[in-house]
């Protein structure tokens, strides 16, 4: 009886299989860590708070458990009083409190750390879940400031991609970092395009987990004539196609008729049945807020202009923009409650 001939894509369905597994047995050892330290925090807070225990305990206890567990990591002085802080952050927050546990605890203390409110400790959680960040991409985005743009600068988009999009509100961004490709001053669109393909995997990130890369150059061919899309992606979470066109200057109202068009044609003649109506994003060096108003406010295309940044951001300029922006939309209680809690530690020092 001859064996028969096995390629090795036969075994893909066992090496998935236990890829899987693989993955399930990591997130269960991650939870199971993450409640543990989760308890510790809760126990040290509780001492502490009913005066059982001073602040000098924490270190008696530290020392304790490296005497009598050998091998035990991540309980020293500092770490136990990180757990506490874990848990006095979280704790009656029956919203944000299950997120925590989704994340590895590098990450819930680089967000715990670096956040300096409630809401921005929220949008980071939330989207380094979805979006499955690395402890490093996580750091970038804390230095690219992605809060702090996010909540100034919103996202512009035509009345369209809110109709037949509203999803894309969350998923696309004003601004896109791209200081990794070391662009000089004075760049050539091609030297933006070629370096977004060099570093297509770092792009890919920056956009969001859901885009997937469909070509450059992508060929169009109306009537008798060919045109070429700078980037196409295909968006998984929107069902839909996405075109990204590149401009080196600042945003210009005449562009919004060439990306309509190229729109057009990929809905009639490339989306498939199945796919919902294409998005155009116009990345350009720079744009007026003003006039992508008036352009996209009568565009009858769904699409949205966004800017491309060759250098991370000024982000305590834009620490200081935000507090601003607190200040003018918080209630006046609010507001008065921070001018005299402002003065009386001013007198106090």
């Amino acid at each position: 009886m001859t064996t028969p001939l096995i390629r090795q894509d036969d075994f893909n369905e066992i090496t998935q299989l236990i890829a899987v597994a693989r993955l399930r047995a990591v997130q269960s050892v991650n939870t199971t860590l993450i409640e543990l330290y989760w308890q510790v925090g809760q126990t040290i807070s509780r001492k502490i708070e009913q005066a059982e225990w001073g602040d000098g305990v924490v270190a008696q206890l530290a020392e304790h458990l490296a005497q009598t567990q050998p091998g035990l990591r991540g309980f020293t002085r500092p770490n136990l009083f990180r757990m506490r802080q874990f848990y006095e952050t979280y704790r009656g927050d029956t919203i944000i409190s299950p997120l925590v546990r989704q994340l590895p605890w590098t990450h819930n203390l680089i967000i715990l750390n670096q956040s300096k409110r409630p809401e921005e400790r929220e949008f980071y959680l939330r989207l380094a879940i979805r979006e499955k960040w690395s402890k490093r991409e996580l750091e970038r985005q804390f230095k690219a400031a992605l809060f702090e743009r996010t909540v100034l600068n919103p996202v512009k988009v035509s009345p369209l991609v809110s109709q037949i999009h509203p999803d894309a509100l969350s998923i696309f961004k004003d601004s896109y970092m791209v200081e990794f490709l070391d662009l000089p001053q004075g760049h050539a669109e091609t030297d933006l395009h070629r370096g977004l393909l060099q570093r297509l995997k770092d792009f890919l990130i920056e956009l969001g987990r859901d885009f997937c890369f469909v070509g450059s150059e992508y060929p169009l061919q109306v009537g008798g004539r060919d045109f070429a899309l700078d980037l196409l992606f295909f968006h998984r979470g929107l069902n839909c196609l996405v075109v990204i066109e590149l401009k080196v200057g600042r945003f210009e109202p005449e562009y919004m008729g060439k990306l309509g068009f190229y729109l057009e044609a990929l809905d009639r003649d490339v989306k498939k049945p199945h796919e919902q109506a294409a998005i155009g994003v116009l990345l350009c060096a720079s744009k007026d807020d003003e006039v992508v108003e008036y352009a996209l406010s009568r565009s009858l295309s769904p699409a949205l202009i966004a800017e491309y940044q060759t250098q991370l951001p000024d982000k305590a300029l834009l620490q200081a923009k935000l507090h601003e922006f607190y200040l003018q939309n918080a209630p006046d209680d609010d507001v008065e409650d921070e001018v005299s809690g402002k003065a009386s530690g001013a007198a106090s020092a």
